[in-house]
């Protein structure tokens, strides 16, 4: 198979897209990725790209634009609410390389700037919201919603949680609520009462709620966020300054400072979903990839790197591969077990003391969910 002869057609510019493209347009392949947005931006919030991702990008000719605005990290710590340590470690995989390879902090909003900036002029077509996609087989056609259809050899469907990719050719396969609620904004690391030491993540877990704390030196910030166990499944909430203070209250007293300094407009506020595991991410000539396939709950900080993981598997799969369906069928056996696992744990996220205090005599259905599956 030559991948210089493919008309491959990528739905959805979030970071798995953006990535996939630019992994196969090193090929030579013909590549365009449409985004539903007019503009494309990411939420308030930072995210680590561990080793092996940075490594990918290192492969990519992408790691300088991406270092150029995070952060090298060199450990993560798990203290108690109240500031008592409980776990301290490396980043795992740091010396997997030929040099070492830390995990780097970075803005979300930086992040996907800088995987765009690396993409040939006009490969990225914004305002194209999917309408309709048809497997014709060894090829598809993708109606949009501006009007325009494109026919691909290849369509990879890289459109998040609410995937209309998935759901019109894989099946329903519904976000699951987890019974918890994040709140997310990134301050001025003047503003932070001194919590801005190095560039180290540090997650403080207790009452309820849990805050991660990740620094971003290199734009004089903080990214601070707060998932706390809350039994409204509202997608977007909309909370009030005494809300978002009480999800923090019995921590260390600088992250109750923070909280009552926030402007609430500024923050971020979701429902926290996931889905269940897909069991097949593709046809002959359609394919899944990131969220699409497998969108995960955020305690493991996995979203990202997983959807650039699956970038790389797909990209390798593509360029050895005999056949596109073969190519596919490879990708899916390398990485659904590893995102099946990742789905899995990031699940049992809390506590079953936790848990009563929000849920008394039940658990949300994520909870229920994983317990199954671990049996």
């Amino acid at each position: 198979m030559d991948i210089k002869d493919l008309t491959i057609a990528v739905v959805g510019a979030g970071y798995g897209g953006a990535a996939v493209a630019k992994g196969l347009s090193l090929l030579g392949a013909d590549v365009a990725v449409y985004e539903q947005a007019g503009q494309i931006k990411e939420v308030g919030a930072g995210i680590g790209l561990r080793p092996s991702t940075m490594d990918r990008f290192r492969q990519w000719g992408v790691f300088d634009a991406i270092d150029a605005v995070s952060s090298a990290s060199d450990y993560f710590e798990i203290l108690t609410a109240d500031g008592h340590p409980i776990a301290k470690d490396s980043w795992p995989g740091m010396d997997d390389y030929a040099v070492t390879t830390h995990t780097h902090l970075i803005h979300r909003g930086d992040f996907i700037d800088a995987l765009l900036s690396v993409l040939p002029e006009g490969m990225v077509r914004v305002g194209h919201k999917l309408d309709s996609v048809v497997d014709r087989g060894e090829r598809s056609v993708l109606t949009f919603t501006n009007g325009e259809t494109v026919e691909a050899d290849l369509v990879i469907g890289a459109d998040g949680i609410r995937s209309v990719v998935r759901a019109q050719l894989f099946g329903e396969q519904q976000p699951v609520f987890s019974g918890e609620r994040a709140y997310r904004v990134v301050i001025s690391a003047d503003d932070a009462h001194g919590m801005v030491i190095d560039d180290n993540l540090r997650m403080y877990v207790g009452r309820g709620s849990k805050v991660y704390l990740l620094p971003l030196r290199h734009r004089n910030g903080l990214s601070y966020d707060i998932t706390a166990l809350n039994a409204d499944p509202d997608w977007s909430p909309k909370v009030t300054k005494d809300e978002l203070v009480a999800t923090v209250q019995g921590f260390d007293e600088r992250i109750v400072r923070i909280a009552e300094d926030l402007d609430v407009a500024s923050v971020n506020v979701r429902g926290v979903y996931d889905i269940d595991p897909v069991e097949r991410w593709h046809t002959g000539s359609v394919v899944l990839l990131g969220d699409a396939a497998h969108a995960m709950l955020h305690h493991q900080g996995q979203g990202a790197n997983s959807a650039i993981m699956d970038a790389g598997a797909l990209v390798d799969a593509l360029r050895d591969g005999d056949s596109v369906p073969a190519a596919l069928a490879a990708y899916q056996a390398e990485r659904k077990p590893v995102t099946d696992e990742l789905q899995r744990i990031s699940r049992n996220g809390w506590t079953e003391g936790e848990l009563d205090d929000v849920f008394p005599g039940q658990k949300p259905v994520s909870q229920q969910a994983a317990g199954q599956a671990g049996r």
